[in-house]
């Protein structure tokens, strides 16, 4: 059983599974719909050095499904969040990542947010957990349980390195500006 973190809180993963190497990280999520129009959610991974992204090619998403090293792969869009478990997650192979990736981010978006007329405070039951792929266990959860009303855009949790172990931090950061503010915020080029 992983450790179940509060917001801010983390935990060395290099200590929970020594060996560790490959590691999924699940997103998932339940939206009540309150205006007729569908929520879809999507979950993205932006790879940083000192808080900014390494450049665009490292920020992973619906529509760049790995990084160019390979080292984070997104495996799909889920236009729905229907079902129980993960609605999206995210490979990593932390060996792969390169040496100046010192942060993993993961932010999740809701995909024509200000169009629909929809917010964070129609989500319930978000979460993010890492799981060592090796053999399936999970190493660490997040239920996230702020009220975010005005909130389009959230950072759900991070991955680091700390003196060469890889960490998870709960983060839990709410953005009214989408993920075009979170992506502007961390030093991506967006149009």
């Amino acid at each position: 059983m992983g450790v179940t973190l509060a917001k801010g809180g983390n935990v060395s993963l290099s200590k929970a599974a020594p060996n560790l190497t490959q590691v999924l990280v699940g997103l998932g999520w339940d939206a009540r719909s309150t205006t007729g129009a569908p929520f879809d959610l999507d979950a993205s991974a932006l790879m940083c050095s000192s808080g900014r992204v390494l450049g665009d090619e490292w920020f992973v998403f619906y529509n760049q499904l790995k990084s160019p090293d390979g080292s984070v792969e997104h495996t799909g869009d889920n236009l729905t969040g229907e079902g129980d478990g993960d609605d999206e997650s995210l490979l990593i192979d932390l060996p792969k990542v390169p040496p100046q990736c010192d942060k993993i981010v993961f932010p999740v978006s809701i995909h024509m947010a200000d169009e629909r007329g929809q917010t964070f405070g129609q989500v319930s039951n978000a979460f993010i957990r890492v799981v060592n792929q090796a053999d399936g266990q999970e190493l660490a959860r997040y239920d996230l349980s702020e009220d975010a009303s005005t909130e389009t855009a959230m950072i759900f949790g991070e991955l680091y390195r700390y003196q060469g172990e890889w960490k998870f931090r709960a983060v839990g950061q709410g953005y009214a500006s989408g993920l075009r503010g979170i992506a502007l915020d961390f030093g991506v080029n967006v149009s």
